[in-house]
Formats: structure tokens, C-alpha cells, sequence
């Protein structure tokens, strides 16, 4: 069991990403086609398209998180010593945690109000709290990664080694 949990903590978002690109794309691709050839086109390829992209979107920000890949400034952790480093990546996961705890509540709270009210997309004819889901579970599982994140910064800080920094981008 625990071979699977390991797989899951290391690639789940990897794998739902895939799911959703090759969703993006495969539709993407039909429609053109549809369009192209058959001179006809679906509003519900359209709507596939675009709530998947914003799966895409709420999900590679959590894996973002969780290798430290979002857009930073960091000039100054080079001219910092290692623990304060630490201090500050510990301190910048607090304030992210912050954030995403109330954008989850929040978005968690319009993704009930329209299953209160019944909502349905416009082509698809299926309930929107799917889609608007989206949102919620990209901040829960945010709010996890940095979880695991500020937990892997106490244990890098108490044995005296350099926190995890992420792959940089650029060089």
C-alpha cells in the first residue's frame, strides 16, 4: 500500500494533468476538424476545451507548488545564509497558505451556491458545480503541497541542510 500512496504523493497531479491536456487537445482537434471538413461545430466541444483548461490551470498550480516552480524573486535568498532561507521559504509558504485557506473557502462557498440553485452549463446540459470545482480543489491541493512543503523546510532546518529550492528555470 504504501508504494501506491508514494506514487500518488509523487504524480497525481502529473497524471490528472495529463488527463486534461489530452482532453484539451483531443477536443481541440475534433472541432477543428469538424469545422474544417464538416463544416459544422458543437457548443459542448467548446465548453470541453474550456473547463478542462481551467483544470489544467488550478492543477499545475498545485504542482507548481509543490516543486517550488511559481514565478519568484529571489535575489535576495543568494545573499542569505541557509537558515535565514529557510526562514523566509517557511514564512512565504505561511503567507501562500493564508491565501489559498481563504480563496478555497470562498471558492468552495460559489461552488455550493450553484448546486443550491441547479446550475447547468450551456452546451453540456450537466450540473456547473463540476467545473467550478475546479477552483477549490486547486487551492486544497495547494494548501497540501505547502503543507508538505513548510514540514520538508522544519526537517531540512532542524538537521542543519539546505531547503529544497526547486528546479530553476533559468540559469
Amino acid at each position: 500500500m504504501r508504494p501506491i500512496i508514494q506514487a500518488l504523493d509523487k504524480n497525481a497531479e502529473r497524471w490528472a494533468l495529463l488527463v486534461f491536456y489530452v482532453m484539451l487537445v483531443g477536443t481541440m482537434f475534433i472541432e477543428v476538424v469538424r469545422r474544417e471538413v464538416f463544416s459544422y461545430s458543437s457548443i459542448w466541444g467548446e465548453e470541453i476545451v474550456r473547463y478542462s483548461f481551467i483544470y489544467l490551470a488550478w492543477i499545475g498550480a498545485a504542482a507548481a507548488v509543490r516543486e517550488r516552480g511559481h514565478i519568484r524573486i529571489d535575489v535576495l535568498m543568494n545573499y542569505v545564509p541557509p537558515r535565514v532561507k529557510a526562514a523566509l521559504y517557511i514564512l512565504g509558504d505561511l503567507v501562500m497558505f493564508f491565501v489559498a485557506a481563504i480563496a478555497f473557502y470562498w471558492s468552495l462557498e460559489t461552488a455550493l451556491v450553484s448546486a443550491k440553485f441547479g446550475s447547468v452549463t450551456h452546451g453540456l446540459r450537466i450540473s456547473q458545480v463540476w467545473f467550478l470545482m475546479a477552483v477549490p480543489i486547486g487551492f486544497g491541493l495547494m494548501m497540501f503541497r505547502l503543507i508538505q512543503s513548510f514540514l520538508r523546510d522544519l526537517r531540512d532546518l532542524r538537521d542543519g541542510r539546505a531547503v529544497y529550492e526547486g528546479d530553476k528555470l533559468f540559469d
